[in-house]
Parts: structure tokens; sequence; C-alpha cells
């Protein structure tokens, strides 16, 4: 299978490394450093379910070199997603299947803008890792995990056949029927720690010591959550509770992407987070006042930083 990692980062570099090892044919876009280290000295990951180095890595910068894919990962940041799925749609073919791995909720909507539904599968990740330096991943913590599925709630074999691609890369893989509320499962997570971590500048395990920031956190999920529902997404009754079992067994220092993002003065995901939590609150009636709170104090640094 011929796989295009669009976006080598953390997630990318991890998920790419991993297909590589396996025997496929991976073609990794990255740029800048990062690019010029993994052409040279090859992709090095480090991480607690073993380190490798993948030499040669086959990297570039330019989706327009790459032919005859079966399958793109795309791992960019979601303020990225509507150039990048303009990018890829000349090189997708009948066969050739589509997954964002980004956070977020639209991003299926963002990629059926450029590619045909039938060739889009929802998904997203859960893995905490990063580039610690150029041509070198860093895997922190999570057990790395791809959860995919068609957005028509029909099985395919193509999803079978991507499936087992993953699995046999030895990575912890979830096909679903029910895409949509997967994601807004990964988005209560990670929407509750993300923004709020950027504007108390604190760690996860700092967060969750302070009870007024863990109560703050709470409300967050809770507004998430109404508007998830108010969206007929069925997320279950103990969805909040289970997601605080996942945040507090996180290592205390850890932060979210968003977080580092924003504190390095790079553009993230705010809007594709709390800021999508506050449009949909207004679109459906629903109040989103915490989210509101959260995202309308970051927004000045945030458009400073995409300038």
């Amino acid at each position: 299978m011929h796989i295009v990692v669009y976006g080598s980062g953390g997630v990318g570099g991890y998920f790419g490394a991993r297909l590589i090892q396996a025997g496929h044919q991976v073609t990794l876009i990255a740029r800048g450093a990062h690019l010029a280290a993994i052409q040279q000295q090859g992709l090095r990951l480090k991480s607690p379910l073993g380190n490798c180095l993948v030499y040669p890595a086959v990297a570039t910068s330019s989706i327009g070199e790459v032919s005859e894919v079966d399958l793109i990962l795309v791992c960019v940041k979601t303020w990225q997603l509507p150039e990048v799925a303009q990018k890829i749609k000349p090189i997708v073919q009948a066969h050739t299947r589509v997954i964002s791995l980004l956070n977020g909720v639209e991003n299926q909507d963002i990629l059926t803008v450029a590619i045909p539904a039938a060739q889009v599968f929802g998904g997203l990740c859960k893995i905490v890792s990063f580039v610690e330096a150029p041509g070198l991943i860093r895997h922190a913590s999570y057990e790395p995990t791809i959860v995919f599925g068609p957005l028509d709630h029909q099985v395919s074999p193509e999803a079978q056949v991507v499936e087992k691609a993953l699995l046999n890369a030895g990575i912890n893989t979830i096909l679903t029927m029910d895409i949509y509320c997967e994601i807004w499962t990964k988005f209560l997570f990670i929407t509750t720690v993300s923004a709020l971590g950027a504007l108390t500048r604190a760690t996860i395990g700092e967060m969750c010591a302070q009870p007024s920031v863990k109560a703050l956190m709470r409300q967050t999920a809770q507004e998430i959550v109404a508007v998830a529902r108010a969206q007929h997404i069925p997320l279950p009754d103990d969805c909040i509770d289970k997601q605080f079992e996942i945040i507090e067994s996180q290592p205390f220092e850890t932060t979210a992407s968003l977080q580092r993002d924003f504190l390095a003065g790079r553009p993230s995901e705010l809007e594709a987070q709390n800021g999508a939590v506050v449009r949909y609150g207004k679109a459906l009636g629903i109040p989103t006042p915490v989210n509101a709170f959260i995202y309308h104090c970051l927004l000045p640094q945030e458009l400073k930083n995409r300038t």
C-alpha cells in the first residue's frame, strides 16, 4: 500500500515511522529543517513502545511529486486543512482514500468540499507526541491510536483494507460505524484542556490540582456536550466523567499541542476548538459562556501569532 502522510510532525511522524517499519511504501510530506533532516538522516522516533530510525525515508515538500496513492493520512494543523484539501485533490484517484487525523469536528466537511465524500473517512488519533528536534519525533504518552470510519456509517472493503494495514503496523486501530460520536468524544477531551492550558500557562496536572481551574474545565466540557447533543450526537451520560478519568491519568507535565503552539507564538487550533464551540452554540441557541470567555481572552494573541 502506498501511503502519503501529509504533515510529518508529532502525529504524522509517529504513524509514518511505524508504517515504514511495517514495510509499507510511505511518502512523508514535510518542510523546512525537519524535511532536510529526514532526507539526510532519516526519521528518528523515540517512544516508550520502542525507538526506531527509518532510513532512508522518502520525504518531500511537494505533493505534486507523488502519484498512485492508496491512502492519505492528513496530519497538519486544522487551520491548514482547507489549503491542504485543495493540494491533495489532483492526486486523489478512484481507489484513494483520505483520513484526517486532526483535532476538531469540522474536518470531514472541509475535505469533502474538494474530495468526493465516498473517498473520505472520518478520523481522529489519540497520542501525545511532538517534534523534539528536526528529524526526531518524541512520543511522550498515550497508546497511539487511530479511530476512523465511513461517513455514511456503512462498512466497506476499502475501510477493511485500511484497518488491516494500520493493524499490521502495530497501530492500535478502531474501525467504527459511528465516527461522528467518536470525533465529538475526542473533541470533548482535547477542547476541555487545550485552550484553558494556554490561558493558565499550566500543565494538565497543575490544572487538575487546582479545584477552581478543574471546575472551569468541567464547565467547558458541559457546554461541549450540550452543543453535541443539540446536533443529535449520542454522547453517553457518563462521557464527561470518562474523559476526566483520561485527563487525570495523563503525566503531570503533559501539555496539549494547541497550548504549545500558542505559547511559542505560532498559529494554533483555537478556532477549531473553543471557537467552534462558540460558533455552534450561537447557531443552535446553546449558551457557551466559559468557552466564549476562554476563546475571546486568547483571540487577540492568536491573531497576532497569525501575522
